[in-house]
């Protein structure tokens, strides 16, 4: 067992309490404790903006989906039914994602004693932290500690917030959009404590799923802006220049203001850092941004010049180049670029919060970033004046677009236009959405009246099948035993309800 100093810090509880997650009853801690507008990165980093030439900021999502699979019917993660069914399918290698989960706790320490200067955004689904400590592994939870808690490896690492079960948000029930939010907080926050959490700025959609509908799009920024998040990942091709053009090549490289307008005309923003397209796991396996930051250099924004950022995010453990070529193209590399940035003017590795606290430290107004928003919004806001929107104008304009444009739709954007989670499920979807909403009737009034009954096992369990039911595998496969699984959830949730 891994030990590390005590701190003073308000504790959430126990990670796992009478079998269930830690996902709810300390909201009001949570939110106190992520609201706060400190630097995360810059007291602590060893870069010197000015000796930087351009950066790439990598970030590895991590996820097994948990499901009604075992001995009993009783919620397992998938990693632990590979583990037991090594026959089915590609089943024989969860021994190999099981140290993909680990290995990034060994080889940033092993780095760092080596002199090198390593950067790695990490972003662990909530399903995929119940099930490894379901399964008992501490190996592989004691290195996440070492890289949540170890403050000699803070500069080194950054962790990503996301949906607690995976949940794609533009399909995901709008009140429980801040339901996911929170859940993963919690129960970060009892797995490594509250001061780690407090270090998490940085917000990884599941599948890079941009919500497109201005209610949608608007609400779920709203969730993460109450929840602490400072930024988030986007997908290139999921957002669009005010005039619905595709973003200039050059505004790739370099932090966004994403826009959301809702059906009312009201608006928000927040930061978004734009992850490019391509093979996502080929290209972070391989060490591709870095190759790509080399042959760019610095820009201009707001008259500030700043180094552009390649920003990049894959699967940790999917796919042969991933289990096998990482390993031999990730720990070499920071020996070439050891002294750069300190010492040396040349490309350097970058977490994304450090980036954005780097150079509005430098005198970047956030409000100078280029403006996106989401994909198809340009086309409602043509046919709906925005002071004066009404939600009946914008679904009127949404409803005339379906029938006159083939390529509109209001089910978002993602990491591939080939893929929906939405065509096809509604076996899975309807459900989803009937059990969301006998939740919200049961408990919204009385967590109104006694917010203590967030606390109670009846709300939690009740909750944690609310959110897995919206889980994205169940609308990945097609049909067959994943929305079987999906069904066996609908039905123990809307038991409780």
């Amino acid at each position: 067992m891994v030990a590390f100093a005590p701190t003073r810090e308000k504790s959430v509880g126990a990670s796992i309490d009478q079998g269930l997650p830690n996902i709810c009853g300390h909201e009001s801690e949570i939110l106190a404790a992520v609201n706060h507008s400190d630097p995360v990165f810059l007291p602590e980093t060893n870069l010197n903006l000015d000796q930087i030439s351009a950066g790439f900021a990598c970030a590895l999502h991590m996820h097994q989906p948990t499901i009604p699979a075992g001995a009993q019917g009783e919620l397992i993660s998938n990693l632990q039914h590979m583990f037991e069914h090594q026959g089915i399918g590609d089943n024989h290698n969860a021994h190999v994602f099981a140290d993909c989960y680990k290995r990034m706790g060994d080889w940033i320490p092993d780095l760092v004693a080596n002199g090198q200067n390593p950067r790695i955004m990490l972003d662990y689904s909530g399903n995929l932290l119940w099930g490894i400590e379901q399964m008992g592994r501490e190996d592989i939870m004691d290195n996440l500690r070492r890289m949540a808690c170890d403050r000699q490896y803070q500069p080194y690492v950054e962790w990503l917030g996301t949906m607690w079960s995976h949940a794609v948000a533009p399909s995901t029930p709008i009140p429980d959009l801040k339901l996911q939010i929170l859940a993963w907080q919690h129960h970060f926050a009892a797995l490594f404590g509250m001061d780690a959490l407090r270090r998490v700025k940085g917000f990884s959609p599941p599948e890079m799923h941009m919500p497109n509908h201005p209610d949608t799009q608007y609400e779920y920024i709203k969730a993460l802006k109450e929840c602490g998040y400072r930024w988030l990942l986007v997908q290139e091709h999921s957002v669009e220049r005010i005039d619905g053009s595709s973003l200039h090549h050059e505004d790739k490289y370099i932090p966004n203001r994403l826009v959301a307008r809702n059906s009312r005309g009201e608006t928000i923003s927040i930061t978004a850092l734009i992850k490019t397209q391509g093979s996502d796991t080929k290209l972070v396996a391989q060490m591709q941004p870095y190759h790509e930051a080399k042959g760019r250099g610095r820009q201009q924004i707001g008259g500030v010049e700043v180094p552009c950022c390649v920003s990049q995010i894959a699967d940790g453990e999917n796919g042969g180049v991933m289990m096998n070529e990482y390993a031999r193209d990730f720990q070499p590399l920071w020996s070439e670029i050891t002294q750069n940035g300190r010492g040396v003017t040349g490309v350097v590795g970058l977490n994304g919060t450090e980036y954005l606290e780097l150079i509005e430290a430098a005198g970047v107004n956030p409000n100078d970033y280029p403006v996106c928003q989401a994909v198809q919004q340009h086309k409602i806001w043509q046919r709906v004046n925005p002071d004066q929107a009404t939600p009946e104008a914008v679904e009127k304009a949404i409803a005339e677009l379906k029938e006159t444009d083939h390529r509109f739709h209001m089910d978002g954007a993602s990491w591939t236009d080939d893929l929906s989670w939405v065509a096809g499920y509604e076996n899975v979807l309807e459900p989803m959405n009937q059990l969301s909403a006998k939740f919200h009737a049961k408990f919204d009034p009385q967590v109104e009246s006694d917010s203590a009954t967030t606390q109670t096992r009846e709300y939690r369990e009740a909750l944690l099948y609310n959110l897995l039911t919206q889980t994205s595998c169940f609308r990945y496969w097609g049909q067959g035993t994943w929305t079987d699984y999906a069904r066996e959830l609908y039905n123990r949730g809307i038991a409780l309800v």
